[in-house]
């Protein structure tokens, strides 16, 4: 069967099973699409369908974007990536590393070594998130919630000194601060003039217009009982503080146009959004000796336990997982990818030229069902490449 039979029948039995309520799949060289389909709903019970312009929040995919921005101001020498960040913005210069607990009471130090845009981009900086990290939740319970400071939420403590160990984190927030601050634009504006526009992603902003409204996904959450839909608040103007961590609203026939740009090392038509050799940077280990780890969840609700490809060795370039062997589904060593919070997830392989998405609007994140239907799309598509290469001869 080819690509098209295949993943059609898979995804639509797997709507139909309850997997997943609605989902967008895309497979795209660097000029056009190879697969392009979407099934089910995008808000469950409606009839309304689940499409390639559906506007989605794409959380963490928020950061590829944000990081394509911070390495153009890299590249023009605005932005360093082994300078620490005090430069840019003093507050690092107040961060701390949190040590424990005395009783109630967190205990703080001061961090063996300053932390640098690298570190952001890579997550070794120490910042985590709450969602995975007991310590800095329970953490979070000790501060003052009425403070109106625009950054109260980034302003975390540390959990390492910078650059010793690896952990998801606020570090892709800091670097959009960081893009506010030297180029005296909002993160939003900035992204739009440099990256959304050249490459013509008209849906996407860290907001969603009346117009787009009537294309967006509810999102919904699957338990035990079932998959139900929960209304979250969306943004209809633009935020106080706009996150490249987890900000963006876009459709998946926007971010392919991202993917295809990252295939074509920075290049998109007559465009250049980045050096080919930033794209290279970007897509290598950053991270050294260091190596990817699981995360374990502190919100179950909205995250499973986080360990994609088990026993496969995992590094980080700047923005990016690398696998740095080769996956169980045919993805190759080399391959880029990460996701969005809400089961928004995209793969870049530079071996073969292709770029895959897999995207729905459903907590919690990596949930065993939906997991296991994204690496079944994701090997379906290897398959089909390996069945359309010529026969090797025979010795």
């Amino acid at each position: 069967m080819t690509l098209s039979e295949t993943a059609d029948r898979l995804l639509q039995a797997a709507v139909d099973r309850g997997v997943v309520p609605g989902v967008v799949a895309m497979v795209t060289d660097g000029e056009a699409s190879i697969y392009e389909r979407a099934f089910g709903e995008r808000e469950l019970g409606t009839g309304k369908p689940m499409t390639g312009d559906t506007v989605m929040w794409i959380a963490s995919m928020t950061k590829a974007v944000a990081a394509a921005g911070a390495m153009k101001l890299v590249e023009e020498g605005r932005l360093q990536l082994d300078s620490p960040a005090k430069e840019v913005l003093p507050w690092f210069g107040e961060a701390q590393v949190l040590d424990g607990f005395d009783g109630d009471r967190p205990r703080l130090r001061a961090p063996a070594r300053d932390v640098t845009l690298r570190h952001l981009l890579t997550h070794t900086s120490g910042f985590g998130y709450t969602y995975w990290n007991a310590d800095l939740k329970r953490f979070a319970k000790t501060r003052n919630h009425d403070d109106p400071d625009r950054l109260r939420a980034l302003k975390m403590p540390m959990v390492f000194d910078p650059g010793t160990d690896w952990l998801y984190g606020i570090g892709i927030d800091w670097a959009g601060v960081m893009i506010e601050e030297v180029t005296g634009q909002s993160l939003g504006a900035y992204l739009k003039e440099t990256v959304f526009d050249p490459l013509g992603m008209n849906d996407t902003a860290f907001y969603v217009p009346e117009d787009r409204m009537e294309r967006m996904s509810r999102m919904h959450r699957k338990t035990a009982d079932g998959i139900q839909v929960t209304d979250p608040a969306i943004p209809t103007s633009s935020p106080e503080l706009e996150g490249g961590g987890g900000g963006i609203y876009s459709t998946m026939n926007d971010y392919v146009r991202f993917l295809r740009m990252l295939l074509n090392e920075g290049r998109a038509g007559d465009h250049r959004i980045l050096k080919p050799e930033t794209v290279r940077m970007m897509s290598v280990n950053q991270i050294g000796d260091l190596r990817v780890r699981s995360l374990k969840s502190e919100v179950p609700a909205l995250s499973c336990d986080v360990d994609i490809f088990p026993g496969i060795e995992k590094t980080w370039g700047l923005s990016f997982m690398i696998n740095e062997q080769d996956a169980p589904t045919g993805r190759p060593a080399g391959s880029l990818a990460w996701a969005g919070l809400a089961n928004s997830h995209f793969w870049v392989d530079p071996k073969n030229g292709i770029a895959g998405i897999f995207a729905a609007q459903m907590y919690p994140f990596v949930e065993e069902g939906f997991l296991r239907l994204y690496q079944d799309f994701e090997k379906a598509v290897y398959d089909s490449l390996q069945a359309a290469r010529p026969e090797e001869p025979a010795a």
